[in-house]
């Protein structure tokens, strides 16, 4: 029998590790299907850096997403609230995903700062309407005051590693596998946190279907739990040997936070949503029937 064909798109692969594993160890195909996983377009180059997200879209780079070409999509809580407002192909945020994601700001090793109240006025290297973006925000306001919190666009986290390193910005958020990289050369960590992320999927997308897809998901993410350092390849391949060579061994297993998907509760909606509408991060003309549509059924 043919198996059904789903294309998902991927960024960073930290995110998606769960889809990957769950490709390589053969759970998709045990649910009836294909899924391919095809990696999120390239962006433009950010030759300065960037001070007003609104010059910016939710959906950076070519989107195959938003182009039709993918039914699936995974990201950060906030940027997907973000794009379900604004896209244009119908998507929809369907359920939380598996991946808890970690962003960490970093300084240069000879920076004076050491704590986040050293970044007051100071430029921090984000990603607009991504998880580096937000996180970066809600981890420094605990510590400044809004005017104080300066954070600009630079990019992907390849690009807002060498923006840190060029010192084109004086601190970055970045995730896995470049808090590694990070760490590895010594850069000095200023703070960081966890984040739930969420997915979104294309109108037809059937709940039945997302439900086969999330089974074989979960499969990974006890494959995951069990052991990730066969799967770190995935990681590692993200960073090109010239900056530095990275082995399973340098990462630190309790950053690899990864559970079984589950619904999207309006309740978490709202409290991100607000937060969004408070730092002018998305309009307030939207509610959680427009954003969400739960289609991960609870019985897997």
């Amino acid at each position: 029998m043919a198996l059904k064909k789903i294309v998902s798109e991927t960024s960073s692969p930290v995110f998606s590790l769960p889809y990957f594993v769950a490709r390589d160890e053969g759970y998709f195909a045990e649910e009836g299907l294909d899924v391919e996983l095809v990696r999120k377009g390239r962006r433009e180059a950010v030759l300065k850096p960037v001070e007003d997200h609104t010059l910016i879209s939710a959906f950076s780079g070519n989107s195959a997403f938003e182009a039709g070409d993918a039914s699936l999509y995974r990201a950060c809580e906030w940027g997907q609230i973000r794009r379900s407002y604004d896209s244009e192909a119908g998507g929809q945020v369907v359920s939380k995903r598996a991946a808890i994601g970690s962003q960490a700001i970093f300084v240069r090793p000879d920076d004076p700062a050491n704590h986040p109240q050293d970044l007051a006025g100071r430029t921090v290297g984000v990603n607009f309407h991504h998880g580096s973006h937000y996180i970066g925000i809600q981890t420094l306001e605990g510590f400044l005051r809004k005017e104080e919190i300066n954070i600009v666009h630079v990019g992907g986290p390849k690009e807002r590693f060498e923006a840190l390193r060029d010192g084109k910005v004086a601190a970055a958020a970045v995730m896995e596998p470049w808090i590694t990289v990070a760490e590895k050369l010594g850069y000095k960590l200023i703070a960081e946190a966890f984040y739930v992320g969420a997915e979104i999927a294309a109108p037809g997308m059937d709940p039945e279907t997302f439900t086969a897809i999330q089974r074989a998901v979960i499969k990974a993410v006890h494959k995951i739990n069990e052991d990730p350092k066969p799967y770190l390849h995935y990681l590692i391949a993200d960073v090109p040997e010239e900056i530095v060579h990275l082995d399973p061994s340098d990462f630190r297993r309790d950053r690899l936070r990864y559970a079984e998907p589950a619904p999207y509760p309006v309740a978490e909606f709202q409290r991100t949503y607000d937060w969004m509408v408070d730092w002018d991060l998305i309009p307030e003309d939207a509610d959680f029937g427009q954003i969400v549509d739960n289609r991960l059924q609870i019985a897997l």
